[in-house]
């Protein structure tokens, strides 16, 4: 038998009443989870390494606050010119069997972090990436493939662009827990700030959204500091725990660990999938996430040098 580890999360006061609801009906079976994309962009500043939160309205199944992302479309199986690894290494490193899943997730992170931030993981070849998307032109064209006006690949296909899918990293699995009435399987990838490119809110549709130095936001955990600095109805006087799903919240806490971004991006990590499970001790609703202490790490991106990090992600 494989040995595991565990931990556990409250579960914030907005999912009680769907969690108490689904305790009480043992019977019922779980919502479909959607398939969905994540990306957690990094940077290296003078106090750390940053990534950016950006504000999440609604119930997303991200969380209140959360990294660029959202639900795999359609249109993410429309064909792209392509840079990087194959879709058979990506099936690979992903640990998933049908390659067209593969495909969907790894465009539907790169459609949906420049939608959200801008920031554009795309060149003319493989060895450039476009700069200066900040522009109101580039801003436009954001809006217009939100709006589903512009199917990304006819954007990338009218401007000369491929996707450089080799400045993705595969990050961790996780499936949304099954008492939630709104479920993602979602993909975590991580990429680095390309030169030449700034996240920037979409203006339809951003609310906040920061470059934010994990340490600090883990210090500070037991506040309000950081929902307060939000500064949105449901974020103000929240700790982190209320406001971060709990893949969020273990990815801040590796970045926090990792000695910048080359080294984060290079930690050995699991093809495990990850499903916090929900408990009651006491009256008290906690989500339990168990990892292997020994899982299978993911393929190396051969494409791109990896230098040596020591460390393994056994609990994302």
């Amino acid at each position: 038998m494989q040995n595991s580890h565990s931990r556990r999360f409250i579960v914030p006061k907005r999912l009680q009443g769907a969690a108490r609801s689904w305790l009480e009906e043992a019977d019922r079976p779980p919502r479909t989870a959607r398939l969905a994309s994540s990306v957690v962009l990094v940077r290296d500043s003078a106090e750390g390494t940053e990534t950016w939160l950006a504000y999440r309205p609604g119930d997303s199944p991200l969380g209140v606050v959360a990294f660029p992302g959202g639900s795999v479309q359609n249109a993410d199986h429309d064909t792209f010119d392509w840079f990087g690894p194959s879709v058979g290494q990506w099936a690979e490193m992903l640990g998933v069997e049908e390659f067209s899943i593969a495909r969907a997730h790894v465009v539907g992170a790169i459609r949906e972090l420049f939608e959200e931030t801008g920031v554009l993981l795309a060149g003319s070849d493989a060895t450039t990436v476009v700069e200066g998307t900040s522009t109101a032109e580039w801003m436009r064209a954001r809006e217009a493939v939100a709006n589903e006006e512009i199917s990304f690949a006819d954007l990338m296909a009218k401007r000369g662009l491929g996707l450089r899918t080799d400045l993705l990293r595969p990050l961790v699995h996780w499936v949304s827990p099954d008492f939630a009435h709104r479920r993602f399987d979602t993909r975590y990838f991580a990429a680095t700030l390309p030169v030449g490119q700034t996240p920037m809110l979409l203006p339809s549709r951003g609310v906040w959204g920061e470059w934010v130095l994990p340490a600090r936001v883990l210090k500070d955990r037991e506040t309000s500091a950081f929902g307060d600095q939000v500064g949105e109805d449901d974020t103000k006087g929240l700790a982190l725990a209320e406001l971060l799903v709990p893949a969020s919240e273990i990815i801040l806490e590796k970045i926090a660990k990792a000695k910048g971004c080359i080294a984060y991006l290079n930690l050995k990590r699991s093809t495990h999938t990850y499903q916090a499970q929900l408990e009651q001790e006491d009256g008290t609703l906690w989500l339990r996430v168990e990892a292997p202490t020994a899982a299978p790490a993911t393929a190396a991106l051969s494409a791109v040098p990896r230098p040596t990090v020591s460390g393994t992600d056994n609990l994302p």
